[in-house]
């Protein structure tokens, strides 16, 4: 793994923030996700850069999908990239409850999108309506997962159902070797099989995964069988 622009992981605080900046750009972002850390505000015009103790990862072999979302998964056409706009404008809602998505924020991972290193994946009704999503990091075989949403008039499971598309595309191209980081286990992550790794124990797991081959997201979406 390149040298990280916070210096060696042994010298990190030992806190989930180990760092803060007044600036913040595409370039330093992804050395970050490359160094293990990502950034999310801490206060208007000053940029946190987190590595947490306790990181929430969720192992591609270890998803829960209950029986009752199985049946709902047709409900979903998935899309890759076919609306990103519109999916981090969702995520950025200032509606929502601890929303930390602000300018800066969206304007790197705009960026990002463009280069190809951000991606959305997207459950669509096959009416045409964009239901939920989900967006993140993606380099070899790491997806940082950055937020997801659903539309609540047409169900909470939307965003389950992007979800599920994702471990798929992730185990097509690397196996249960590729690392879906989601930052920290929340209760409703744990219910679909999020765990939570030591800060060493991802550095490990992300160095072999930055080795695995890319994932192709122009590859058709491929569908889950029960």
């Amino acid at each position: 793994m390149e040298s990280s622009p916070f210096g060696s992981p042994s010298r990190w605080p030992a806190d989930d923030l180990i760092a803060v900046s007044a600036d913040v750009d595409a370039d330093l972002v992804v050395r970050a996700y490359r160094s293990g850390v990502f950034p999310m505000p801490v206060e208007p015009g000053l940029m946190g850069w987190w590595s947490p103790l306790d990181r929430g990862v969720l192992p591609l072999d270890a998803l829960r999908v209950s029986r009752s979302l199985r049946k709902m998964l047709v409900r979903y056409q998935i899309k890759v990239d076919a609306a990103f706009p519109r999916v981090l404008q969702r995520c950025a809602d200032s509606r929502r409850p601890g929303n930390w998505i602000d300018d800066s924020i969206s304007g790197v991972y705009t960026e990002l999108h463009r280069r190809g290193i951000v991606h959305s994946v997207e459950a669509w009704t096959h009416d045409g309506v964009l239901a939920g999503g989900l967006y993140g990091v993606s380099i070899g075989g790491l997806f940082a997962g950055e937020s997801m949403f659903y539309e609540p008039r047409i169900g909470r499971d939307a965003s389950k159902a992007a979800l599920v598309a994702l471990v798929d595309r992730l185990r097509a191209a690397g196996g249960t070797e590729g690392l879906l980081d989601v930052q920290w286990r929340t209760p409703h992550l744990a219910t679909l099989g999020v765990v939570e790794v030591s800060r060493s124990g991802y550095l490990r797991r992300l160095r072999r995964a930055l080795n695995l081959p890319a994932v192709d997201w122009n590859a058709p979406p491929g569908g889950r069988e029960f």
